[in-house]
């Protein structure tokens, strides 16, 4: 119950925010919105997480402190000089020269914290020549936001999330570019364990994957310092956002020294990476010319992808950069898993025949704010064979060559509101953890319905949670479960590359999971028929007579 609070509280604060922005309607493009909300966002954020250290030093009784930069840059804190600190905006949001006093402020946090270089808005403020009220209306709205209450919570990104939604909206784009959801890049997180390593994101948009992805590290009490982070961006407004958004958690992170191309101006052109987390723009179209990059050593081994639509460019692009054991988790639209359009029916088998397919999942509907496309996620590996588990050698992956999990996640998920859903954390773990057992473990056929899971459980002295629901059906494997794996109808499936070969080479879950057994309510099938035969025929005289008391009405009304 607090949770949902919690959501209600925050997408209150995003309309609070919107509307707010709205009101410099006729001075500012609402394309610019985004940009003028997240830069203050911004330097309240990095204000709050001053103050709060200054907090401490005065706790710990270290007053001459205050004012060392140092002794904020070691807890991973911006030193803000008083002219950048989110009080003195404040006290001064009624002057007529707020906008300069804005645009000060975030030069002087750039200038002198060398990490943000490039990253903050430059006299943007000033330029836009915004009406000195309705900025400080917004700077009052943001000055009730407490961008630090909630640690595991992307500010940052929900407002960015929220924002370019109401753009697509109203412009009526569909999701090019767009903010990942929380709940997907926490799915993405738990399946492929990113505790130690290199980690690389192609489409990086606002830093949301590398955000959870250090949550997910310190969340499982990993080390932060053992994972590296890369990534690259195209468009320049976001690029500087994604550096911002980094360096206000005090992430390292490689960015390329420039927005660009992925393709045709790839910034880490050595990199091996152990882990891929990415959501490429969806059926992303016309991304190069018909003669361009024919014989891109990224599609070696592989036909090249159709200029038409670049879902199997960023597939090619994400394994080239694949560590002989690393692993890619990325999202895609649906029509990647079965689409023979130019080519791409081809790169399908290809991948399929070399054994790259790990893992794919057919997730909800309407869990992104700017598109209602059908995802999917794709998990592909160079190496399904035995090895240890990174994260413990004591564990062992399984040798799993020849095999595809399939899972069908399309009926979990939560309404938060009358639009949007999200995969709760039991969704995830109930996911992750089928994925584990069935990495991690033997397989345990179960392609008809009458196999007993008493004799499951009495060869391999696992414990099953059990339940008559057809949700707790599919939650049945637990953490404390992770000896085994069993397909389960209507929800997940381990299928042989001869049964995808069969199936023309198609990686839709719902081809494999097949249909979960429904239960027996225990009522004759003749004994139900007479009675739905009862209520047919009930119905229709009912029929009958509202048709007739029609006709009865338009005869008085003189229409025979």
């Amino acid at each position: 119950m607090a949770k949902k609070t919690a959501q209600k509280n925050q997408k209150s604060m995003e309309e609070t925010l919107w509307d707010s922005a709205n009101k410099l309607r006729g001075t500012v493009e609402s394309s610019e919105y985004k940009h003028v909300v997240l830069g203050l966002i911004f330097l309240k954020f990095a204000s709050d997480k001053f103050e709060e250290r200054k907090a401490e030093l005065i706790a710990e009784g270290k007053e001459k402190y205050l004012e060392m930069k140092e002794f904020y840059n070691m807890k991973n804190v911006f030193f803000l000089a008083p002219e950048s600190r989110w009080s003195h905006v404040i006290e001064n949001s009624k002057q007529d020269d707020i906008a300069l006093i804005v645009d000060t402020a975030l030069h002087t946090i750039e200038r002198n914290n060398p990490s943000l270089k490039g990253a903050l808005p430059d006299n943007y403020f000033s330029r836009l020549n915004l009406d000195p009220s309705k900025l400080a209306a917004l700077l009052d709205t943001i000055n009730n936001i407490d961008t630090v209450g909630d640690e595991e919570e992307d500010v940052v990104g929900r407002i960015y999330e929220y924002f370019l939604g109401r753009f697509a909206a109203a412009e009526g784009k569909g999701g090019g570019e767009f903010y990942t959801p929380k709940s997907i890049v926490n799915l993405i997180a738990e399946m492929l364990e990113p505790y130690k390593g290199k980690i690389y994101d192609p489409a990086c948009g606002s830093g949301g994957m590398f955000v959870q992805s250090v949550q997910f590290v310190k969340s499982h009490q990993g080390n932060t310092k053992d994972i590296s982070i890369y990534g690259q961006e195209y468009t320049a407004v976001t690029y500087k956002l994604a550096k911002m958004n980094l360096a206000i958690r005090g992430i390292s992170g490689n960015l390329g020294d420039v927005p660009a191309n992925t393709f045709f101006k790839d910034q880490h052109p050595d990199l091996k990476a152990d882990f891929i987390m990415a959501n490429p723009p969806f059926n992303q179209s016309q991304w190069r010319e018909k003669n361009e990059l024919e014989d891109d050593s990224r599609w070696a081994g592989f036909t090249t992808p159709p200029a038409g639509n670049a879902n199997y460019a960023w597939i090619l692009h994400m394994l080239s950069k694949l560590s002989e054991n690393g692993t890619a988790g990325f999202v895609l639209a649906n029509g990647s898993m079965s689409s023979n359009t130019s080519g791409e029916g081809d790169i399908r088998r290809e991948l399929i025949e070399k054994d790259m397919v790990d893992c794919m999942i057919a997730l909800p509907g309407q869990l992104f704010y700017t598109t209602q496309i059908p995802v999917c996620l794709w998990f592909v590996t160079k190496n399904k064979a035995q090895r240890p588990h990174p994260e413990d050698p004591s564990k062992q992956f399984r040798d799993r060559r020849g095999e595809t999990l399939f899972i069908d996640a399309r009926q979990l998920g939560t309404m938060i509101d009358r639009t949007q859903k999200e995969l709760t954390k039991e969704d995830i773990a109930t996911i992750a953890d089928t994925y584990h057992s069935w990495r991690n473990a033997s397989v345990i056929p179960c392609d008809s319905a009458d196999v007993r899971l008493s004799e499951v459980e009495a060869s391999l002295d696992i414990r099953y949670s059990r339940s008559s629901s057809a949700r707790d059906d599919k939650s049945s494997i637990t953490k404390d479960d992770q000896k085994g794996y069993q397909d389960q109808p209507g929800f997940c499936k381990s299928a042989s590359l001869a049964e995808i070969a069969a199936n023309d080479y198609v990686l839709t879950p719902g081809r494999y999971v097949g249909v979960a057994e429904e239960e027996d309510d225990g009522i004759h099938f003749e004994d139900k028929m007479s009675e739905l035969t009862a209520t047919l025929k009930g119905q229709l005289e009912q029929a009958k007579a509202l048709d007739q008391a029609i006709l009865e009405n338009l005869k008085g009304l003189g229409y025979e």
